[in-house]
């Protein structure tokens, strides 16, 4: 507990520093208390974005993380918060920014700085692409879970136990997935549709070669590889991998809030403090899971996170041919989770 309680003591702490900072910016473009005050407001409601679309990201990472020494969680919380941060926060949208406008990283983070209307509007028209490499990602880490066949606690046993079965079928979730892309690509011009699919791919690559190398670590140890596993058992066998596991599913989590940022705000300064200070809470909650044991006290609280996982890789297809309002995605994440803690108490009182 008192352990606990030094987690969110660093997270109240960094949001302190980090809103302070805010402050000062604020003062320093405007030079008025009232708007630098505004500048705060505007972080808190993009922190509170964050956490809500990030539920689900918090109780898949304490999977992982649980079977993880102190060592590599402290990494998760510390050097992870870092690439979190500046990575996905900052750098990720200039690079982006940088490939879709044809121009240099520094010309582009000049953009980001000077003329923020045309640095948000190259970072929009990049959504095809994000929300293909973001939603084929997504959408394989869920099938998995649902296609393994060696899960044996079933949430909604009607779906689950049929999609059990069907796991005996390899390489189910990665046609399922092919397939939902194809789909897709027949709404989309052929630009769009080109784009979409070939960022779809790369997203089903890395997340086999995010396995791969989760098997190969384990079979390095143990002598054997075991290839019937998923992605989520095979990389929570070996520190590194879940590791790069993690930063790269928070990474696909993060492009939904990064864009939709950009409706509260179009200032990549303010944007990563706002997104900084709720991606702090949501590691802060992945510790306090992995603590208190709570995926184990509710078992049905992974199966309502993978569920969700599953809604924001179908959102972030759908995204490609209308606006899907980032409340309504961290509405029904929560939902879902909220959902199956419910069900998972009402199981420990029976």
């Amino acid at each position: 507990m008192k352990e606990m309680m030094l987690h969110h003591k660093g997270s109240f702490i960094f949001s302190i520093v980090t809103m302070i900072l805010g402050f000062g910016y604020g003062m320093y473009l405007f030079g008025s208390v009232a708007q630098a005050m505004g500048v705060v407001f505007i972080m808190l409601v993009l922190s509170v974005l964050e956490i809500s679309l990030s539920f689900d990201n918090a109780v898949v990472n304490a999977k992982v993380l649980g079977t993880m020494d102190e060592k590599w969680q402290k990494l998760f919380l510390t050097v992870g918060m870092v690439i979190a941060v500046f990575g996905m926060r900052i750098v990720f949208p200039i690079l982006i920014v940088s490939i879709a406008g044809g121009i240099g990283i520094f010309e582009a983070l000049n953009l980001a700085i000077t003329d923020q209307n045309k640095y948000s509007e190259l970072l929009q028209t990049s959504h095809i692409t994000i929300a293909g490499f973001g939603g084929a990602f997504l959408a394989l880490v869920a099938l998995d879970y649902f296609f393994d066949t060696e899960k044996d606690v079933h949430w909604i046993g009607v779906i689950e136990r049929t999609l059990s079965r069907l796991g005996e079928r390899k390489s189910i979730s990665i046609v399922i997935t092919i397939l939902a892309m194809v789909f897709m690509m027949s709404f989309l011009n052929t630009t769009d549709a080109q784009a979409f699919f070939m960022a779809g791919i790369w997203g089903i690559v890395t997340h086999e070669l995010v396995k791969l190398v989760g098997d190969l670590m384990e079979s390095g140890k143990d002598g054997e590889e075991d290839t019937d596993l998923n992605l989520t058992q095979a990389v929570a066998k070996n520190g590194l991998a879940g590791f790069l596991y993690l930063e790269i599913l928070d990474a696909s989590f993060s492009f939904d809030g990064v864009l939709g940022a950009l409706v509260i705000s179009k200032d990549i300064f303010i944007i990563a403090g706002g997104l900084a200070i709720g991606a702090m809470f949501v590691r802060s909650m992945t510790i306090h899971l992995v603590k208190a044991g709570t995926l184990n006290e509710y078992k049905y609280l992974e199966h309502g996170a993978f569920y969700a996982i599953l809604t924001l890789a179908v959102i972030m297809f759908a995204s490609t041919l209308i606006h899907i309002p980032e409340v309504i995605t961290g509405a029904l994440s929560i939902a879902f989770i909220g959902a199956a803690w419910y069900h998972s108490t009402k199981v420990k009182e029976d």
